[in-house]
């Protein structure tokens, strides 16, 4: 997307790029611009030139013709901007300047094009959409297989719970009864429309979730295999990124030279420029670099964590000799938590394919669902705080039947009419 300045000598409109600052570079020496909405090495790409769109699925047909067996879509929702671009009115990264150029018709347009003319024919062959900024509705018209777009798509708002007042780059306590309803939203809502969700809490945009939400000095197992079945026994198609399954965490680096990432320096500049102490900005960049997931996987307690004899583009995380593949193989008991999460969604039709409901919808610590499928109930506890929490069911829930202890990592062993979760607690019960 090139265009000239405003007739005020202004940039051809006021977006934000969303690693920072504005979305238009100087196209070489010319008076033109381009538009970046991300880093200023990866310009936007004008979909609406066709010869683009060509270019573009060849790009797909070579994978393809080399025998992957999927493809996920960076930030698949934003290729189609307008080719008439105006000023955002609500504000750098507002709402409504999002809407200017994500989720349009475009887009839809443009993706069922893209599978039709490529991998739409292929049996089993796996896509997911990374999706910024997307909705419920947006979602289903990506995945539902009526529309011959994608099979699944990566929406982030769950993600977004630990926002101050929408800023990423803040440090608060994560919102927990927000990240119950985004959760119990996306589920009911793909789940009524047909669409499909891809599970996940960790990748390499996002810092490590057992690092966000929980406690990894004091209750490292529980942590991560309560945010690990939470997921795991929803409607939807689980994602486990490297490290997460033997429980790695964010590195904590103190020094802004540790780190690599263009959002990272950008933003740790922006906050030095509002008045933010270095101190709290280090503390912020600790807690939201995108670097914190990407440090390299932890094999063994050797030099590097046995990742590499050189020099890696990020230090290993302090605590690698704790936690690493080889320690966690021998004695550990996060992965073969994540093993037996794998085996029974193989195993379980309502794993794969109950429907879903929300559960203890207000309680203040605990999310809980169940799913259906045919007579049978699954139920889900997690508890997502320190200390004891008391679960007392409501009436709807038919404890006449008998339940079995599908799978948890603390004591509780019977589903009654009121019980006590211990911390970071995650329990299934699943009727006889």
């Amino acid at each position: 997307y090139i265009r000239p300045a405003q007739e005020d000598g202004s940039l051809p409109t006021n977006w934000e790029s969303k690693f920072g600052g504005p979305a238009w570079e100087p196209f070489g020496d010319t008076d033109n611009y381009y538009m970046h909405l991300f880093d200023v090495t990866q310009a936007d790409l004008n979909w609406h030139n066709p010869k683009v769109r060509e270019a573009l699925f060849d790009v797909i047909h070579f994978w393809i013709d080399k025998g992957v067996s999927g493809i996920r879509f960076d930030v698949m929702n934003v290729i189609g901007k307008s080719e008439v671009l105006e000023d955002s009115t609500g504000g750098p990264s507002s709402t409504q300047e999002k809407r200017l150029y994500t989720d349009t018709e475009n887009a839809h347009d443009w993706i069922r094009e893209m599978a039709q003319s490529t991998f739409g024919d292929i049996e089993g062959f796996v896509t997911v959409g990374e999706m910024s900024s997307t909705t419920v509705e947006d979602g289903i018209r990506y995945t539902n297989p009526e529309e011959d777009k994608l099979a699944m798509i990566f929406s982030f708002h769950h993600l977004k719970v630990d926002y101050k007042d929408g800023e990423k780059w803040s440090k608060v306590d994560f919102d927990f009864q927000s990240l119950k309803d985004i959760l119990n939203e996306w589920q009911q809502g793909m789940s009524d429309g047909n669409g499909w969700n891809a599970l996940f809490w960790n990748n390499h945009d996002q810092p490590r979730a057992n690092s966000r939400f929980g406690d990894t000095e004091n209750y490292p197992y529980e942590t991560t295999t309560m945010l690990a079945q939470t997921i795991h026994m929803m409607r939807g198609t689980p994602y486990i990124f490297e490290g997460e399954e033997i429980g790695m965490t964010n590195p904590d680096f103190d020094d802004i030279n540790d780190y690599n990432d263009i959002e990272t320096f950008n933003n740790y500049q922006i906050l030095l420029d509002k008045g933010v102490s270095e101190e709290e900005a280090m503390e912020i960049i600790k807690f939201k670099s995108r670097d914190t997931s990407r440090t390299p996987m932890q094999w063994d307690d050797s030099e590097n964590a046995g990742f590499t004899t050189g020099t890696p583009w990020l230090k290993v995380a302090d605590n690698y000799k704790d936690i690493n593949v080889k320690k966690e193989l021998e004695s550990g008991k996060i992965f073969p938590y994540y093993q037996k999460l794998i085996q029974l969604r193989h195993k379980l039709p309502i794993i794969q394919d109950g429907a879903y409901h929300e559960l203890l919808t207000d309680h203040p610590e605990v999310l809980a669902y169940y799913r259906t499928y045919g007579d049978q109930i699954l139920y889900v506890f997690s508890h997502f705080y320190p200390g004891t929490s008391q679960v007392d069911l409501p009436r709807s829930v038919d404890l006449t039947r008998d339940y079995d202890k599908l799978l948890g990592n603390g004591d509780l062993d019977k589903m009654t009419a009121s019980f006590e979760l211990g911390p970071y607690e995650t329990v299934a019960f699943l009727s006889k």
